[in-house]
C-alpha cells in the first residue's frame, strides 16, 4: 500500500503540472475548452486516489482498544492523552502512538514557573506512588538502575530539557523511557511503564503477576519534566521496534488532557 500511495502521490503532482500546462497552452494556442475539462477530470480522479491510498498507507482505522485496569490508584490527572490527539506525544517512535502521562493529583504539587529552576523529586506527590499491574501478566523487562534526576518543570530548565532529550534519543528508547517495566499481557499486547524510580522494582523478569500487583514505584528517570508515569500498550516487548496499541482503563476510560480521574483499586504487594 505504501508503494501504491507513493505512485499516486507522484501522479497527483504530475497531473497538477499537466493541468497547469494545458491551461497555459489553451491561452497561448487557443485550444478547445474540452482540454481543460479532461485535465480537470483526470486531476480530480487522481486527487481522490491519492487521498484513498494515503489513508490506506497510514493503516486505515485504528485498532480496537484493549481494556485493562488502571496502572495507578487514587486521584490523578492526565496529560498528553490519546483522547485528544494521535500520536499523543507527537511521534510514533518507541510505540508511543497511544501513550499517556499521568500526574498525581494534589494541591501540593509545584506549579510550572520561573523559580526555582529545579526541584527535588520529593516535592512532587507522584514520586514514590505504587505502579500497578493492569492485568494478569508476565514480566518480560524490568530495569531500575538509572538515576532519578531533578525536575525540569520551569521555564529556565526547558532549554536544557530539549537539549537533554536530543542526546537521550541518540541512545534509543532506553535513555528516553528511563527505568521501566514491560508486561506481556498475552495476545501480542505488551504494557510499558516508564520513568520508574531507581531501586524500586518489586518484580523480576520472568515473574507472573496478578492484576493490581505493585510492580515498582513512580520516579523521575529518563526524559521527564517531573515525577510521573508514562504508560502505553504496544505490539511487542521492545519499544525500539514496537507500534502503539490503543487502551481503555476499566472504570475510567481514556481521560483527556487535564482531566482529573479517580482510579479504583488498592495496591497489592
Amino acid at each position: 500500500m505504501r508503494t501504491a500511495a507513493g505512485v499516486c502521490s507522484l501522479l497527483f503532482l504530475w497531473s497538477g503540472a499537466a493541468l497547469l500546462g494545458v491551461v497555459l497552452a489553451r491561452e497561448l494556442l487557443d485550444l478547445s475548452g474540452w482540454w481543460n475539462v479532461a485535465a480537470l477530470a483526470a486531476f480530480g480522479v487522481l486527487a481522490a486516489l491519492n487521498l484513498l491510498f494515503g489513508r490506506l498507507a497510514r493503516g486505515g482505522p485504528p485498532p480496537r482498544a484493549v481494556e485493562v485496569a488502571p496502572p495507578v490508584a487514587g486521584a490523578w490527572t492526565a496529560l498528553n492523552s490519546p483522547a485528544d490527539r494521535v500520536p499523543s506525544h507527537g511521534t510514533r517512535a518507541y510505540g508511543q502512538e497511544y501513550a499517556i502521562d499521568v500526574l498525581k493529583d494534589s494541591e501540593g504539587r509545584p506549579a510550572f514557573g520561573w523559580w526555582p529552576p529545579v526541584r527535588g523529586n520529593r516535592d512532587f506527590p507522584a514520586f514514590g506512588e505504587p505502579l500497578l499491574a493492569v492485568a494478569d501478566a508476565v514480566v518480560v523487562r524490568a530495569c531500575d538502575r538509572r538515576r532519578d534526576h531533578l525536575s525540569r518543570n520551569s521555564y529556565p530548565a526547558l532549554a536544557y530539557l530539549f537539549a537533554e532529550g536530543t542526546v537521550r534519543s541518540l541512545g534509543g528508547a532506553g535513555p528516553v523511557i528511563g527505568n521501566h517495566v514491560v508486561l506481556d499481557l498475552g495476545d501480542g499486547v505488551f504494557a510499558l511503564y516508564a520513568h520508574v524510580q531507581r531501586g524500586s522494582l518489586r518484580v523480576r523478569e520472568g515473574d507472573r503477576v496478578r492484576a493490581g500487583r505493585t510492580l515498582a514505584l513512580c520516579g523521575n528517570s529518563g526524559n521527564t519534566t517531573e515525577p510521573h508515569l508514562h504508560f502505553q500498550l504496544m505490539d511487542r516487548a521492545d519499544p525500539n521496534r514496537a507500534r502503539g496499541v490503543p487502551f481503555t482503563w476499566r472504570g475510567v476510560g481514556v481521560p483527556a488532557n487535564g482531566e482529573r480521574f479517580e482510579a479504583p483499586g488498592q495496591p497489592r504487594d
